[in-house]
């Protein structure tokens, strides 16, 4: 099996692309998001089962978030001279031990180690994805490899909260949630027999990362896209105690409506890489702004099953969709510092994601559902307006943004 070379910033590296370890990455991309929102869908029958509240359950995704945040940092360092695909194998088992040990957790603390290991797993694989992927193809086949390892994560989000509460009604929710693990396994086989070895690169730290942030655009940026997802799960985080309590739906009728959700934003996924050429930085701008007003109208017409329904496809395609944005923004303003870049904009995500939860649940129990989608809709305005700044401060509005191409990346 040929060794592949860690490449220079900025070398283009011709190689015979390796598109079986592509798809087996994006096999893994697919098993950690369904894995990472599994509680989503499960908050009810989890929290039961476990003696929390719904709001508490819903931590399940604040500490895998915490952990992400922690590891993406860390991992270039901690790992030191191993061997990639050693890693990414590791991860992987990882991932696996950790849909058993969420399973079959007798109480809340379990459980919770579970979520955690689960984030472990999320922070090394996402901080690890791109450069990966960059390593497995020629240069300009990198955008399309990109493609397929993020298709993972949209068919996740078609499948996994519509999928996770069906089989919830049917055989538990420890049962939908070790359902993840022969996935895993999968990915594991697919990934020993077809990675090549990928020696380790010089890499920054945690302190090298951070640094990136004293450059004004990417320091807009980075919050934009922070307080983006704090707003979209502080409200994701809690769809399924609100569809039943407020809208009124059974089990049936919320799994329909999540598959719309994950539908809507998989068709959306497809979409946006046609739209965002010479429209970059406005649909980064336009997009929170469109969320934000949907987390309004769901609650003025969260009563209505057809209205709620609309509401919630429509922001499906906008919010899956929107982080192809960001990652398409990441390229054009870090194109020779991805992997690190790449850490950097994982932890940021996932603290956001952490935050998000933890004050959405904060505000869920004490005070229902109109403050949560509330602070949900004010996050997503700041993040429109953080957009804003981020683009006048790299000076290249949406016609600079008509020249994101592979080429034109590398050029910057």
């Amino acid at each position: 099996m040929q060794t592949i070379p860690p490449p220079s910033p900025g070398q283009a590296v011709e190689r015979s692309a390796a598109w079986g370890a592509v798809f087996a990455m994006a096999l893994g991309a697919f098993t950690l998001v369904a894995s990472e929102f599994m509680p989503v869908s499960l908050l009810t029958p989890l929290a039961a089962d476990l003696g929390v509240t719904e709001g508490q359950a819903g931590q399940g995704i604040a500490i895998s978030g915490a952990f992400a945040l922690v590891t993406s940092l860390f991992i270039g360092s901690l790992a030191g001279r191993l061997d990639r695909k050693t890693l990414l194998l590791a991860l992987t088992l990882l991932m696996m031990v950790s849909g058993a040990v969420a399973a079959f957790a007798p109480n809340y603390a379990l459980f919770m180690l579970g979520r955690a290991l689960i984030g472990v797993a999320i922070g090394g694989f996402w901080s690890m994805s791109a450069a990966t992927a960059m390593r497995l193809v020629p240069l300009h086949e990198v955008p399309r490899a990109l493609a397929i390892v993020n298709g993972g994560n949209a068919l996740a989000t078609v499948v996994a909260a519509p999928l996770g509460a069906f089989l919830g009604s049917v055989i538990g929710w420890r049962g939908a949630f070790f359902c993840v693990v022969p996935v895993a396994a999968l990915a594991l086989i697919w990934k020993l027999a077809s990675l090549p070895p990928m020696p380790a690169r010089t890499g920054m730290g945690a302190g090298g990362i951070l640094r990136l942030l004293r450059r004004t655009p990417v320091a807009y940026g980075m919050a934009a896209v922070s307080l983006f997802f704090m707003g979209q799960f502080a409200l994701f985080t809690y769809l399924r105690p609100f569809l039943e309590t407020v809208t009124g739906v059974g089990v049936t009728t919320l799994s329909l409506m999540l598959l719309a959700v994950g539908v809507a934003g998989f068709v959306g996924t497809a979409l946006i890489g046609r739209l965002l050429q010479g429209r970059l930085y406005r649909l980064l701008v336009i997009m929170p702004l469109a969320m934000a007003a949907l987390a309004l109208g769901l609650i003025a017409c969260g009563a209505s099953v057809p209205a709620t329904c609309l509401l919630l496809a429509i922001w499906g395609l906008v919010g899956t969709s929107a982080p192809v944005g960001w990652w398409t923004w990441l390229a054009q303003t870090l194109p020779h510092e991805a992997e690190a870049g790449g850490g950097l904009m994982v932890a940021v995500v996932q603290l956001a994601i952490m935050l998000g939860a933890t004050l959405g649940g904060l505000l869920f129990d004490a005070s229902g559902y109109r403050a949560t989608f509330s602070l949900s809709a004010g996050l997503l305005l700041a993040s429109s307006a953080l957009a804003w700044l981020a683009a006048r401060a790299d000076g290249c509005g949406s016609p600079a943004a008509a020249a994101l191409t592979p080429s034109g990346a590398a050029r910057r």
